[in-house]
């Protein structure tokens, strides 16, 4: 008779990380998901820096992919500067003016950003200063040291498991964010789980849903 596999009742889903990168729209997406259970759940969940510049940099990019290459290698400089600490606030208020509300990466933006979480304005110079490359690299090794392999933005451990994704196509209420929550924690916790995946196409719709 075979064992039993293990459950979500295994997984820990008291703690959650996620490595993402602030010039990508789906990980946007799935930390406003993220967060919003979080802070109902009570659960600690911890965001990380990668890097997609890092992830592509053997690849020819044109067009909209160069311009994010851009975003990212700038907005990946400015939150090794800022710091661990500083990580999760940064993110979030630089996500909210660049994807929540679509406006182009600029000193001006990352000025407010940085206002916002109560960090020195001197900082936004990080975002062309490449002293701070080589932290970005690292930042980005360890999130596919953590995933034990290589995936983009974003990758998110549950129970000590990571995987890329989740990769949404809009912005969950809170109904669905649950349900998706308890599923991905279900399936961590599978022990014979490894992908599950769908075809898509286009930018997410990154409109906040009650």
């Amino acid at each position: 008779m075979n064992a039993s596999p293990t459950t979500d009742a295994d997984a820990d889903a008291g703690s959650v990380e996620i490595y993402v990168d602030p010039a990508c729209p789906f990980a946007w997406a799935a930390s406003r998901w993220l967060a919003g259970v979080a802070e109902r759940r009570g659960i600690h969940a911890t965001w990380h820096p990668m890097s997609l510049v890092v992830l592509n940099e053997d690849r020819e990019v044109g067009g909209a992919h160069a311009e994010r290459m851009t975003v990212s290698r700038r907005t990946g400089r400015l939150l090794a500067a800022a710091g661990d600490e500083a990580m999760r606030e940064l993110y979030f208020a630089l996500g909210r003016r660049l994807h929540g509300e679509g406006r182009a990466l600029s000193a001006s933006l990352v000025g407010e950003a940085l206002q916002e979480c109560a960090l020195p304005a001197d900082l936004v110079a990080a975002m062309d200063d490449s002293v701070w490359d080589d932290a970005v690299r690292h930042a980005h090794q360890v999130s596919q040291e953590t995933l034990g392999g290589t995936g983009g933005s974003p990758i998110t451990v549950f129970g000590g498991r990571a995987y890329f994704g989740p990769v949404l196509t809009g912005i969950p209420g809170r109904d669905e964010a649950d349900r998706l929550f308890d599923a991905l924690t279900t399936l961590a916790g599978t022990s014979a789980f490894a992908q599950v995946e769908r075809p898509r196409s286009g930018p997410p719709n990154l409109a906040e849903v009650a």
